[in-house]
């Protein structure tokens, strides 16, 4: 049964990929419109109609040299997408130190998976649902809430800010991150064909639909809600995503004894979780920085300057005040906290980090520290099992990050336009437009998720048998070690 499901899966898959490149290669040409990450200043893009090229010109004229400045952004962007890249390997030393080493090899190929199947997925659908607009000229907005516009990645226009290629690959590090934060959540007992089709539904609809809402200029942007880096776009959605997982999961067996008692799961090698976290932090380089997403004149380069010292204040006041509370708490200065205290303080800062100066990003960041730690023990009373704190990370210091905004930034207004072609003056980070945001998108990634991996459990594909757990899914899933005894 395996087999089957995982050759239907693959062929599927590769039938889409086939059938949809026509489609790319000749679909509607794209504006030369830019999608920033948040930019509320220049909320509104403005097509650049294309050169027309002569009519005895070639069918194979070299594209026109859009000079140094146009090298250099796209340079920037690229190499900022591969610090982003570079962080799956951070969350799969994080999620494989955290947890049994009889698990390993499951954590990475999630890890890997992830990327290998979501990649493409994007690719084939996801970008073209989250960023729909681009694939029209002049830029058109079909609705507020949904739309797609076209397989594949759009035609770049003659006269542009960035590459097509470039564009998308640095998106597609984004959906990498909000896919993998789930893995550390089920880590132990979720079967790898679950994970897998888990992988297809956040990669290729979840993630681009919520994604378009605020960066495709749909509603939550329409309103003047802000996320500059995804705090919210991309961090909750993994982090609710990760909460269904594990409520519908269940615990690891021994996480709770008979009479509901929390027993704790000793991590197997905080050396790889140590090294994943300085991954993470150094990938967050990339996320936050990047996605100023203009990179030439002073104005611009000091602002990325700000945005990569207040992502590392906020990264070292979370550390040191999710280790100071433990400490307080448990008698001990748990490292363990200390680790996920950095990471709460990198997604705190990631929503706004363009807007607050430094005093302020070390409180946001030392706040998130303390909140992590007390979300771990809630979770914990509650008795949901999450291995790695993926929801405490991810999910409680996204909300928190989007709830910062209206008490420490001041964006101002900006022109948008609407669906229907119209424009109005919206004033962004208000609480009315973070509250609904971080409504909607904590909504909307934990009820599409807890609905499909319920449906996988009815199935009977959702959690591997106890025996199969005790044993680990490394021999169980894989038949593999990790390691060598």
């Amino acid at each position: 049964m395996s087999k089957q499901i995982a050759l239907v899966s693959m062929s599927c898959l590769f039938l889409m990929l086939a059938g949809m490149m026509p489609a790319a290669s000749t679909g509607m040409m794209s504006a030369s419109a830019v999608y920033a990450q948040e930019e509320p200043a220049t909320a509104t893009a403005t097509p650049a109609t294309p050169a027309e090229p002569p009519a005895d010109a070639p069918a194979d004229t070299p594209a026109a040299d859009l000079g140094v400045g146009y090298a250099f952004d796209n340079g920037m962007l690229l190499m900022f997408a591969f610090l982003v890249l570079f962080m799956q390997c951070g969350f799969a030393m994080v999620e494989a130190g955290f947890n049994s080493s009889k698990n390993t090899v499951n954590i990475l190929a999630k890890n890997l998976m992830d990327f290998c199947v979501g990649g493409l997925l994007f690719y084939a659908i996801g970008f073209g649902i989250m960023y729909n607009g681009s694939y029209s000229e002049p830029v058109v907005k079909p609705t507020d809430y949904f739309g797609f516009g076209g397989f594949g990645i759009y035609e770049q226009g003659a006269t542009r800010t960035f590459a097509a290629q470039a564009d998308f690959l640095f998106q597609c590090a984004f959906a990498a991150t909000a896919a993998t934060i789930v893995s550390g959540a089920v880590a132990g007992r979720m079967t790898f064909k679950a994970y897998l089709i888990y992988t297809i539904f956040i990669s290729a609809v979840v993630y681009p639909i919520s994604g378009y809402w605020k960066w495709g200029y749909g509603f939550l942007h329409d309103m003047g809600f802000y996320d500059f880096a995804g705090s919210g776009v991309v961090h909750m959605v993994g982090g609710f995503a990760g909460l269904a997982g594990a409520i519908c999961l269940g615990p690891r067996l021994g996480r709770f004894s008979s009479t509901g008692k929390s027993q704790a799961m000793p991590a197997h090698n905080m050396s790889l979780a140590a090294l994943g976290v300085f991954i993470l932090w150094f990938g967050w380089y990339g996320f936050n920085p990047g996605s100023v997403l203009a990179f030439q004149g002073t104005a611009k380069i000091d602002l990325v300057s700000m945005v990569a010292v207040n992502t590392t204040l906020a990264a070292c006041a979370g550390g040191l005040g999710g280790m100071l509370l433990a400490w307080v708490i448990f008698g001990k200065p748990d490292f363990a906290m200390a680790l996920n205290g950095v990471l709460a303080g990198l997604v705190g800062i990631t929503a706004n980090a363009d807007g607050v100066d430094n005093m302020e990003a070390i409180i946001i960041g030392a706040v998130a520290g303390l909140l992590v730690v007390i979300a771990t023990i809630a979770l914990d009373k509650m008795k949901i099992d999450d291995p790695v704190g993926a929801f405490p990370v991810h999910g409680v210091c996204g909300m928190w990050a989007l709830i910062a905004i209206p008490i420490f930034c001041d964006y101002g207004s900006a022109e948008v336009t609407l669906a229907d072609g119209t424009t109005k003056d919206v004033i962004f980070g208000t609480w009315p437009a973070q509250l609904t945001g971080l409504a909607v998108l904590a909504v909307w990634a934990f009820v599409t998720m807890f609905i499909l991996f319920m449906i996988l459990k009815v199935v009977g594909i959702l959690r591997v048998t106890p025996e199969e757990e005790e044993q680990g899914l490394d021999i169980s899933e894989h038949g593999m070690h990790a390691y060598i005894h």
